[in-house]
This record gives structure tokens, C-alpha cells and sequence, in this order.
């Protein structure tokens, strides 16, 4: 395999090995809902050299076949609204565009950057979201009560 594109091996794991667990484990997470790009990302971003454009570039390869089946397990379990589900893509799309023009004006350790504030913005509003739901208000979800 080219270097530049599989990037060096940084964990004892051998690097197929590695984008095994990586793509299970992502596609887990992306079937949850819970954004499996973004776990991809982290976890090539943390564990081998790969350049973040060429890991991003592989997160939106692997993002079509893993949102293809979430759909249509999701869509049969009438768990989508189809209506909110086509403005958001629309918009979306136009956002893709913007975003792909920019990330090439970045170098990659400015994108390693954006990436880690953005995950820790994440991390912020999900455990303030965490707190004042279950902890202050004390909530339970049906689903936790099992």
C-alpha cells in the first residue's frame, strides 16, 4: 500500500486490523445515530498518520454505504421525518460544498484543530444537555426504565 495513503502505523495493531475495528466500530456508532464519521475520524486521527484530508476524504467514501442502510432500516421502521429529512439535505449541500472549498485553504493541522474544538464543543453542550435533563430535572426516558 502506498504510505502517504494508509499513513504509519502508530498502535501494535497491524494497519487492516486496525480499519477493521475502526469501520465496525464507526459503523455502530453511524447506526445509532450518533455521527460514525466523526468516531472515524478521531480514531484515525489519534492511532495511525494519515493526512486529515485523506481521512476525511475516506470518512465521506465510507458515510454513503453506512447511511444507505441506516435509511432503509430507519425508513422501515418509521423512524424518519421525510418532509424535515429533504430541507436539511438541500441546505446540507450547499454547506458540503462551502465546507469542501474550505478544508482545502486549511492545512492539516489547522483542520486537526477545527476538529478538536468542534468535538469539544460537542462535548460541552452534550454533557450541559446531560445535566439539566437528568440531573436537574431529574428525567427518565421510557427506554431507561428497562
Amino acid at each position: 500500500r502506498d504510505v502517504a495513503v494508509t499513513g504509519v502505523q502508530t498502535c501494535a495493531l497491524p494497519i487492516y486490523m486496525q480499519e477493521i475495528i475502526f469501520g465496525v466500530f464507526s459503523g455502530i456508532v453511524t447506526a445509532l445515530g450518533m455521527g460514525g464519521g466523526t468516531v472515524l475520524i478521531l480514531l484515525f486521527g489519534l492511532f495511525t498518520e494519515i493526512e486529515q484530508h485523506v481521512i476525511q476524504g475516506v470518512n465521506l467514501i465510507v458515510f454513503i454505504p453506512t447511511a444507505l442502510i441506516s435509511i432503509l432500516l430507519n425508513l422501515k421502521e418509521k423512524s424518519i421525518n421525510l418532509k424535515l429529512a429533504k430541507s436539511v439535505s438541500i441546505s446540507g449541500i450547499f454547506g458540503s460544498i462551502l465546507g469542501s472549498f474550505l478544508s482545502f485553504k486549511f492545512s492539516n493541522v489547522l483542520l486537526k484543530k477545527i476538529f478538536g474544538i468542534f468535538l469539544l464543543l460537542i462535548a460541552i453542550m452534550e454533557t450541559y444537555s446531560f445535566f439539566t435533563k437528568y440531573i436537574l430535572k431529574g428525567k427518565v426516558d421510557n427506554k431507561d426504565k428497562n
